[in-house]
């Protein structure tokens, strides 16, 4: 299996200075293939500004002539690695415990940075306190996070558009299956959305994270 990518702290897009965030949670922002940091940015004014915001860059380059960065390789419609998604997680816990250190975490990913959102999860529970997973999914297999998360169930957001054909239903199925045995799941399927986000969902990810703001723990051991 390849290296670990790293992400390059350089080309990260803060809400605030990061010297500013004082003791506001940290939200990052996971875009999809073939996009980057400035993709999921514009989703700013859509969420509570209670939240210090970070759109942070994949670290793979796509092959030629796709443009963006991918946050791991995908060949084909089913080539979707599941250890490659798992690089993907541990890349980006790397760079919270360098750039965050012990603030309190949450994600939003689309697409590819939904998987690496559920991911994240799964290979260190303590590390995200929940997770916005926007038309992405739950990668097979099983890793050792999996029980943990089973007894905890933290917060999940699932949102999909009914006529989103970019991920293939045998993943869609098994993330059906999957997060709401692994977390405490709000789910939703938008009627006509393609592989995209609608103005519907915007709002629903602002409730979602408006009560995650007035329910999060005293601590990452409350």
């Amino acid at each position: 299996m390849s290296e670990r990518p790293i992400l390059d702290p350089s080309v990260v897009r803060w809400s605030v200075p990061p010297d500013e965030i004082g003791d506001r949670p940290v939200l990052l922002l996971l875009h999809g293939y073939a996009a980057d940091e400035h993709d999921l940015f514009g989703l700013v004014p859509y969420l509570p500004d209670g939240f210090a915001i970070a759109s942070v860059r994949a670290p793979l380059t796509p092959p030629w002539p796709t443009p963006g960065a991918s946050w791991y390789p995908i060949e084909g419609l089913n080539g979707r690695d599941p250890a490659a998604i798992t690089l993907a997680a541990e890349s980006l816990l790397a760079w919270i415990a360098d750039h965050l250190g012990d603030r309190p975490v949450g994600l939003l990913g689309f697409s590819q940075g939904g998987a690496v959102a559920v991911q994240t999860l799964r290979v260190a529970p303590d590390a995200v306190e929940f997770a916005v997973v926007l038309a992405g999914y739950a990668a097979g297999g099983e890793l050792p996070g999996d029980a943990v998360l089973a007894a905890r169930r933290p917060p999940v957001f699932w949102g999909r558009g009914s006529r989103d054909d970019v991920i293939p239903p045998h993943l869609i199925d098994m993330t059906a299956q999957w997060l709401p045995l692994h977390s405490e799941l709000t789910g939703r399927v938008y009627p006509g959305l393609t592989h995209s986000v609608s103005e519907d969902e915007l709002a629903d990810v602002r409730a979602f994270l408006d009560a995650r703001l007035t329910n999060r723990p005293v601590s990452r051991e409350g």
